[in-house]
């Protein structure tokens, strides 16, 4: 038998402790969803987020209220999972074109390869890995200067973020801290933290997550050395007084994490520069949705639509958000904090 001919040897998956895997990379059938379907509906029907995976929050209600047409130009700002890109791409069919968007260096391989296995036409998705920010310029690269006819942006961060410890976003699982969109670009929180002064904690725990503790936490963290997400959140409870119960400690960590979230991806910065920018990226009567999870979010999406209502740019729009139902949020409890706002272009 020559060596080429060598059967390969069989190797065993890496056993884990207990019944069920608990670190995500251990979790092979929810990071398989293709093969392990009945596991995936298990999951979700738990109330739970399939690890890897991103549950696209008020699709319906989105899906109705953009109303895509065979045809159309149509945008998702933030690709993420491709929930949202889905349906609009199968919507603007025949004929249509989806632009998505997504900063994520490595979600967005991942999702524009499921997108493409659903057998669209080659020239009906157009993925860019871009800040929605650069919407124009995406626009302008595609010649549709005059603009699109649907557009979304769904501002909250994707669940495979959340999941994966390596990205550093969430505390529920120890990992580097660093909460980058895009790893290869930037400063990571950890690096953010150990430069900021007190006074500047302070400023960016009270803006980015209305922490009432900023003052006493931006004392105690700033220019300190987290290398790991547990580091960081046994810190902040640590700086909290004595009476703070356990429930409000965990709650405080969870806007820390926010607010630094925010500051390291800039996303104020880039989401007043989209909004600066999107009325021009609109055609006539085109429909537009955002999704935000965030106080500071929504009002600025409110007084756009708010203001370009009164000026005559927009002909509707909605003057009480709509959130997710009592359902959907019992089915997927990370819909809870969203809002969304729609507009119609005049």
């Amino acid at each position: 038998m020559s060596e080429s001919e060598v059967p390969t040897p069989h190797r065993r998956r890496p056993r884990y402790s207990g019944k069920n895997p608990r670190r995500f990379e251990d979790k092979y059938k929810e990071l398989n969803p293709e093969r392990y379907a009945e596991t995936i509906a298990k999951v979700r029907a738990s109330g739970k987020t399939p690890a890897g995976q991103h549950v696209p929050i008020l699709l319906n209600e989105i899906m109705q209220i953009l109303a895509p047409q065979p045809g159309e130009r149509a945008v998702d700002c933030t690709l993420g999972y491709g929930g949202h890109a889905s349906a609009l791409l199968k919507a603007v069919q025949p004929g249509g074109t989806l632009l998505a968007l997504d900063q994520d260096p490595i979600e967005i391989v991942r999702t524009e390869a499921r997108l493409r296995a659903s057998g669209c036409e080659e020239s009906a998705l157009v993925v860019k890995r871009m800040n929605f920010a650069g919407l124009p310029r995406a626009l302008a690269e595609l010649g549709w200067s005059d603009g699109v006819d649907v557009l979304l942006a769904d501002l909250g961060c994707s669940s495979m973020q959340f999941d994966n410890p390596a990205r550093g976003f969430s505390f529920k699982h120890d990992g580097p801290l660093d909460m980058r969109m895009n790893p290869q670009r930037g400063v990571s929180a950890r690096d953010l933290l150990q430069k900021l002064s007190a006074a500047k904690l302070k400023m960016i725990l009270e803006e980015n997550a209305d922490e009432r503790h900023a003052a006493l936490l931006a004392d105690a963290l700033a220019g300190t050395d987290h290398a790991t997400t547990r580091s960081l959140a046994e810190a902040v409870r640590c700086a909290l007084p004595h009476r703070v119960d356990d429930e409000e400690r965990d709650a405080t960590v969870r806007r820390v994490f926010q607010a630094l979230r925010i500051a390291v991806n800039e996303e104020f910065t880039a989401l007043d520069t989209f909004l600066h920018q999107l009325t021009n990226c609109l055609r006539s009567g085109a429909r537009v949705v955002i999704l935000t999870f965030h106080s500071g979010e929504d009002r600025r999406v409110k007084h756009l639509f708010r203001d370009g209502l009164r000026g005559g740019i927009f002909s509707a729009t909605n003057d009480e958000v709509i959130r997710p139902s009592s359902q959907e949020t019992r089915d997927n409890p990370r819909a809870g904090p969203a809002k969304l706002r729609w507009a119609v272009k005049a």
